[in-house]
């Protein structure tokens, strides 16, 4: 399947992957909506079609529209074209939040759930029953909340604090507190993010039981795998548009992860680099890494000049191991040494000092200080070479500034310019100026060519074959493809753990599958 196909035709008649024939209009549909932010389009004429009682999944890579879509099909923002209709019927106005309610619901990954409040409040939310004198009968509103719960087979104690619930619970008592609108029709947005093996095993028993009573789920998930075990349709989007829409059991996962990627078979051009001898030092040695809930066990190895890549798909765990080895979080268990020292876990300050450089996930909140300059913004990891007793000296910190502005080709009239003055792709590069301004020994970078523009893009990933190339062991954890087309080697990791060890030359399609949770094997009797 080809990056510029058109949307696929293929079957989206009125049954579910088991075969069950559904009559009367859809439950939700929408069609031809268009959507854009600036230049940017987030929504090109896509359309989905979703029928009474079915679980359908909508997948995508990140960008590809799914939370755009989710946007508009729950009336929290207008498409600038196209239409919504709800039974046959046309979307509320978006002014009338009760009508919405009425039709859908969204449960995010992030629970809405109050913690401080009890399930009970919670549900019934400036809904409660109200005696005499308009004053709130709690005992009639705990009754009514029980019954609730009861009635959409949740077993949660009414007067518990929410913030005392697992994350199993709260999801269950989102989804009832959506049913008690009058909803049938409810958008799961990765919703086994955070639940273990046996929480979603539940999850799905209490969708499949729902779905016998009339209740309709988009399913988006990140683990294709879990499209095969729950859902009956699934559409494709890709780059803002519609690519495919079939029953699951007739979509071959080679072809599911074909038309997410845009490719199935072709190989793409690696760049041009020589990957380290295998006797190079080691420079960043992590072993038996283990933080609690989120990846448990984690060995691997970096040698100088290697460039070595973490990825997962959001929730795997990549980003907090790669944030642990820089010292923002503290491992349950396991060590990380740099160069032959150990700095202390949980330490940002110790990690700078034993050699180690880092491009956070968020240059905006994590990366820079938007009220000071260019040149602060990239030499605040070395006051020590700045100045002495305290005092910082100006003509040092311009001077290191300008070498640094020069290497990375910031464009900017000086370095007293406030970093907030730049584009996003110079004000990334300042946070990679900064991580590099120690002369490291271990290069971190999460998602480092996040929000910048392809020519910005292209410049950051050649600094960091660049960099490598002196002997800087790099650690890239990303899920864009991109970012990790550089690297010598992929790891995989799927909730917590590397499941995948891929060197250089992999196929789009194959480390998709790989991240997804599916291994795309020609002998699987599963792939038909």
């Amino acid at each position: 399947m080809s990056g510029n196909e058109k949307p696929s035709t293929r079957s989206s008649s009125a049954q579910n992957g088991h075969g069950r024939t559904r009559s009367g209009p859809p439950v939700a549909e929408a069609t031809d909506i268009t959507k854009r932010y600036g230049p940017t389009v987030a929504l090109d004429q896509a359309r989905i079609t979703v029928r009474s009682g079915e679980t359908h999944a909508l997948v995508g890579r990140n960008g590809a529209g799914k939370s755009t879509l989710v946007s508009i099909l729950t009336g929290l923002q207008s498409a600038d074209s196209g239409q919504i209709r709800f039974s046959g019927q046309a979307a509320p106005r978006l002014s009338d939040r009760d009508a919405w309610r009425q039709r859908v619901a969204c449960v995010y990954q992030k629970s809405t759930i109050i913690p401080q409040l009890t399930v009970a409040e919670n549900l019934l939310l400036n809904r409660y029953d109200r005696g005499r004198g308009g004053l709130i009968s709690w005992r009639s509103s705990r009754r009514r909340a029980r019954d609730l719960l009861a009635a959409w087979s949740v077993d949660v104690d009414v007067d518990a604090r929410a913030g005392d619930l697992s994350v199993e619970q709260r999801q269950f008592v989102e989804i009832a507190r959506a049913l008690s609108f009058g909803a049938r029709f409810i958008i799961l947005d990765e919703p086994t993010a955070q639940l273990d093996a046996g929480a979603i095993a539940r999850l799905f028993d209490h969708i499949r039981d729902l779905q016998t009573q009339g209740v309709t789920f988009l399913f988006i998930s990140h683990h294709l795998q879990e499209i095969y075990e729950i859902c009956d349709m699934v559409t494709v989007f890709r780059d803002a548009r519609h690519i495919v829409t079939a029953p699951v059991a007739e979509l071959p996962r080679d072809e599911l992860v074909a038309a997410m990627t845009g490719e199935a078979t072709t190989l793409e051009a690696p760049r041009s680099r020589t990957a380290p001898a295998g006797q190079a030092d080691v420079v960043l040695d992590v072993a038996a890494l283990s933080l609690d809930g989120v990846y448990e066990d984690v060995s691997f190895q970096v040698r100088s000049g290697e460039i070595v890549g973490l990825a997962g798909s959001g929730g795997s765990g990549r980003t907090e191991l790669a944030e642990t080895i820089v010292g923002l979080r503290a491992p349950l268990a396991g060590t990380v040494t740099v160069g032959g020292r150990h700095p202390r876990p949980g330490h940002v300050g110790a990690a700078l000092a034993s050699g180690v450089g880092f491009v956070p996930q968020d240059r905006h909140h994590q990366g820079l200080v938007a009220g000071m300059s260019i040149a602060d913004n990239a030499t605040m990891t070395i006051p020590e070479r700045l100045g002495s007793a305290g005092f910082l000296s100006t003509r040092r910190r311009d001077a290191v500034a300008n070498t640094l502005i020069d290497d990375l080709a910031i464009k900017t009239p000086g370095p007293d310019l406030p970093v907030s003055g730049l584009s996003g792709g110079n004000q990334q590069k300042v946070v990679m100026a900064r991580a590099l301004a120690n002369d490291p020994r271990v290069l971190v970078l999460i998602t480092p060519t996040a929000g910048v523009d392809v020519r910005s893009k292209e410049f950051l990933l050649d600094k960091v074959d660049e960099v490598a190339g002196t002997g800087t062991g790099v650690v890239v954890a990303s899920d864009e493809l991109d970012d990790l087309r550089i690297c010598d080697r992929v790891l995989v990791i799927v909730r917590g753990r590397i499941v995948a060890d891929m060197p250089s030359g992999w196929r789009d399609h194959d480390i998709v599958a790989a991240m997804e949770g599916l291994t795309v094997d020609a002998s699987d009797p599963a792939l038909g």
